[in-house]
């Protein structure tokens, strides 16, 4: 199999030739370009041919199913004293966002720190509720299918298409800090705000995406057991996905969740809510979470694409720790079903990329499916 065939193989539910790894070490090379710290052998080299050299597929995020433009609001972005501006002026007002940035985390591709959000109070709801209901969304089908071509038999593309207004609402529009006390606060103009914005993605999102040529897409970002806890969970983003899932497996997607976060307490309103594959999938030493309890919980009911937590790769983890951890996964998840391996959530920049090599090794040596047949 390659590269494409045996990933298409796992979310399919069928058995691969061996198990797929498949992390993501884009930070990693950004930081090596930008510090000049690339190693010898990776010097003026491609992402794709290092990633060709570790022996990993190409994560493909890059592929888009639609464009997102805005009728009757003007989007405007400039920079001023260390600080990214962004602002939508709209006939009912204006909302603005102010990011703190640097050279240190421009120079390892890192984004800034937001210290204004868009939306801070219930006159900022009315301004974003016109933004969303004047949000086109124009299928870009040949972009996908250019894509897939150029990705090829090195990957299988996930294409993201947003993320459940509550969570979008939080982490995006409002921040964590602020949104949570909105809710209370101001709950039915907040509550208004979320049905338009699931309203609007219904109507326009919602086909674009299902009609669209990729058969695998992301949905849903950072779901966790603090921000989207089951009351949470149950009340703003099931009745979501409850009606999403179906749509999008009627017209043959498999979907995944971004699900590098503790979701310990929210197991079972994962598996409710539909999606097939959990990516970039974090557990112990990183959340509360171990890779057993999940497996014990879901079964082979999810695929889970992760297991490799990202501090396991970082000199602050010793090596004999960190194969040692490796060798304990591979014995929790023989045979093997349902799984993917990949960092989770990305080969950061301080991670030392030999153990991205060994454990491609290893895979092709003892990663045949089934594991210990």
């Amino acid at each position: 199999m390659n590269h494409r065939e045996r990933l298409l193989a796992v979310i399919n539910g069928e058995p691969p030739d061996r198990i797929p790894w498949a992390p993501r070490i884009l930070l990693w090379y950004n930081a090596r370009k930008l510090t000049n710290t690339m190693p010898e052998e990776f010097k003026g080299l491609s992402l794709r041919q290092v990633e060709q050299k570790l022996g990993i597929p190409d994560p493909a995020r890059d592929g888009k199913v639609f464009d997102v433009s805005y009728d009757g609001v003007e989007v405007v972005n400039r920079e001023e004293s260390g600080k990214r501006i962004l602002e939508y002026h709209t006939p009912v007002g204006s909302v603005r966002q102010v990011t703190h940035f640097s050279q240190g985390l421009d120079e390892q591709g890192l984004p800034g720190r937001v210290e204004e959000f868009l939306l801070k109070g219930p006159s900022d709801f009315k301004v974003w509720e016109y933004v969303a209901e004047h949000t086109k969304y124009t299928p870009a089908y040949d972009a996908y299918a250019a894509y897939d071509v150029e990705v090829g038999e090195n990957g299988l593309p996930m294409v993201a298409v947003g993320d459940v207004p509550l969570h979008r609402f939080a982490q995006a529009l409002a921040g964590y800090e602020h949104a949570y006390y909105h809710l209370m606060d101001y709950t039915e103009e907040a509550e208004h705000l979320l049905a338009v914005m699931a309203e609007v993605d219904k109507a326009k999102m919602w086909p674009v995406a299902a009609q669209s040529p990729a058969v695998f897409l992301q949905h849903g970002v950072h779901l966790s057991s603090q921000w989207t806890p089951p009351r949470y969970f149950r009340k703003y983003c099931l009745p979501y996905y409850r009606e999403f899932m179906p749509m999008m497996h009627e017209h043959g997607k498999k979907v995944a969740m971004h699900a590098d976060n503790d979701t310990s307490a929210i197991l079972d309103e994962i598996e409710e809510a539909g999606w097939d594959v959990l990516e970039c999938f974090v557990t112990a030493p990183m959340v509360p979470l171990t890779l057993e309890e999940a497996r014990a919980h879901w079964g082979t009911r999810i695929v889970l694409w992760g297991c490799v937590p990202s501090l396991i790769l970082s000199p602050s983890y010793s090596e004999q720790d960190f194969r040692d951890y490796i060798y304990d996964m591979l014995d929790t998840l023989a045979p093997g079903d349902a799984v993917i391996l990949g960092a989770a959530d990305n080969v950061m920049p301080d991670s030392l990329i030999d153990r991205v090599r060994w454990l491609s090794e290893l895979m092709e040596k003892k990663g045949q499916y089934p594991l210990g047949g």
